[in-house]
């Protein structure tokens, strides 16, 4: 089986980064392995539609995103599977939340889309031309990695904590790290 840890987002609009920055953040911290599956990371950026001919060689795909929910504070953490969304995720975040819907949406028209799930969180704020996190989002980032191994150990995927980098230090060149 080939697995997909994808972080989508645009890292100059502060929150709205924080799946390429916690893709990153794992990526440097932990090494992933199993004996028979291949275990992959990506900051997919803003690239959506892009990614399709990425995306369709994998079995297995955990997106990493900002979500947007009604009536939900900042911060909150929300883990599905994309078939069985909550009620309360609109899909009508970012431009690049909604084109990576209708990515994952055309994929599964034709049969090509992987067995998707979503790590996502509800950003604070989307401004412009902010690297960094806000504290909220920042505060959230232990629950998502708890969530992220918890999806691991369903895989009987293995990892191994190899630094401890702070996801703050990782941001400064995060926008030199894309695919």
């Amino acid at each position: 089986m080939k697995i997909l840890l994808l972080g989508i987002g645009n890292v100059l609009y502060a929150d709205e980064g924080v799946g390429v920055h916690f893709v990153n953040y794992i990526t440097e911290n932990y090494r992933l392995s199993h004996p028979e599956h291949q275990v992959d990371l990506m900051d997919g950026g803003t690239l959506a539609q892009g990614l399709t001919p990425i995306l369709c060689q994998y079995d297995h795909l955990l997106v990493v995103d900002t979500v947007n929910a009604a009536g939900v504070e900042p911060g909150q953490v929300y883990y599905f599977d994309f078939d069985n969304a909550p009620p309360e995720i609109d899909w009508q975040g970012s431009a690049h939340e909604v084109e990576m819907l209708q990515t994952l949406t055309m994929m599964e028209m034709v049969g090509d889309r992987p067995k998707t799930y979503v790590l996502g969180i509800t950003p604070t704020v989307l401004e412009p031309m902010h690297l960094g996190l806000t504290s909220k989002i920042n505060a959230a980032i232990p629950t998502m990695e708890k969530v992220f191994f918890k999806h691991m150990d369903s895989l009987g995927i293995s990892y191994e904590r190899v630094a401890n980098i702070d996801i703050n230090e990782l941001i400064p060149d995060s926008y030199k790290r894309g695919s």
